[in-house]
């Protein structure tokens, strides 16, 4: 039965988007349609408050809802079958988003899907204003290449998605690297792709406010050969992608693009469980990386198991041996944003960092543990790097 509802529900959608075409659909006023739509002429609509109307044609379905990050809203079922429900209003940035037709959870024909929350999910974006740099804009672009490494972790090829910058084929340059991680649930298609990272350096490189750099990012859901995928916010956690990312990704783009190849051309950066790998991995490989990003991590607290986080353990030397430290690493960054729950243990480990005289720089943003928050963070980051 609930996968019948589900055909019916799809069908239903593409024959209202092909009826669509013949007449002009009567939006209310002041809304437009996301640049998430597949159809610009069609539903989910951004009204004037930034609340979202949906709409969804499904005649057979006996209950249908919206779950717009978490929060689920009922439709109500109208003349042939349509649903509508409009949200509360958004905050601006990315929004992940379900349909869920008689209980089943599904993506919603009507929009782009994200790879996120360990699935395909729809998304919805809300533009925030004076962030253009996260916008396509009339600047020199840079290119996306998607190419496969050989992982002798996993004894098979696996992606990376490349980001050069303009003019990389005009010129014999060579450029500093950028290794960045996504969160857990994602993979290598989510800084690109949700993140808006290519957007992000086309506009600051142009403006000059960032060095040209080539960004890599890389799948750390890397498991070992017989054994499950390895994690944890703990070094020994770290120790498989620790592996892949210095013996494998890192030789693979040091052999096939043009770039610099000593540590103060290299940095790492991520965002929650790459925040992790970040800090663990940066900053215990100091004769790898001179430049480390760590965005929303909960390893200091907030999530579930962390605890009690002393950084001269994790990070022997930090503490101990200040001074050194300081020399060792150009940019030292955490962020997060201000509604994580994140947010009060990463403010407390950024003031023991600065008690023991640690050169860290900080940075909240308005948000939760969310995309905009994140590309904030990138674009900040890039913006002290390789100078």
């Amino acid at each position: 039965m609930k996968r019948t509802a589900l055909f019916i529900l799809t069908a239903s959608l593409c024959c209202a988007a092909v009826a669509q075409g013949f007449q002009r659909e009567q939006f209310p006023e002041g809304s437009y349609s996301p640049v998430t739509n597949i159809n610009p002429g069609s539903y989910p609509r951004v009204l004037a408050d930034r609340s979202v109307m949906f709409r969804v044609n499904a005649p057979q379905a006996q209950m249908v809802q919206i779950d717009l990050c978490g929060k689920k809203y009922d439709m109500q079922k109208g003349q042939n079958g349509v649903w509508t429900v409009t949200t509360a209003p958004q905050v601006e940035g990315f929004h992940y988003y379900s349909l869920v037709v008689d209980g089943v959870s599904t993506a919603d024909p009507a929009s782009r899907t994200f790879y996120g929350c360990s699935r395909w999910s729809s998304a919805i974006e809300i533009p925030e204003k004076g962030m253009d740099d996260f916008e396509i804009q009339d600047v020199p672009h840079g290119q996306v290449r998607m190419v496969d490494y050989f992982s002798k972790v996993e004894n098979a090829w696996r992606p990376l998605w490349i980001y050069t910058p303009a003019g990389y084929d005009e010129t014999d340059t060579q450029y500093p690297v950028v290794y960045i991680q996504h969160g857990g649930g994602e993979d290598h298609r989510g800084w690109i792709e949700q993140g808006r990272t290519a957007q992000i350096m086309d506009n600051l490189i142009a403006a000059g406010k960032a060095v040209p750099m080539i960004v890599v990012c890389s799948n750390s859901n890397v498991r070992a050969q017989g054994m499950r995928a390895g994690g944890g916010y703990s070094w020994q956690g770290m120790q498989t992608f620790r592996t892949e990312m210095v013996d494998n990704i890192i030789p693979f783009v040091e052999k096939t693009f043009r770039v610099k190849k000593d540590r103060k051309s290299r940095a790492m950066c991520g965002l929650s469980m790459g925040g992790g790998q970040s800090f663990y991995i940066g900053l215990r490989d100091p004769e790898v990386f001179a430049n480390v990003g760590v965005f929303s991590t909960g390893m200091f607290g907030g999530i579930a198991g962390a605890a009690n986080f002393d950084l001269e353990t994790e990070v022997p030397g930090m503490i101990s041996d200040t001074k050194n430290f300081n020399k060792t690493f150009d940019v030292f960054f955490l962020s997060c944003g201000e509604q994580d729950p994140r947010i009060s243990y990463t403010r407390d480990i950024v003031a023991k960092m600065r008690d023991a005289g640690v050169d860290v720089r900080f940075n909240s943003y308005p948000g939760d543990h969310e995309w905009q928050v994140w590309r904030k963070s990138l674009h900040e980051f890039a913006q002290y790097l390789f100078k």
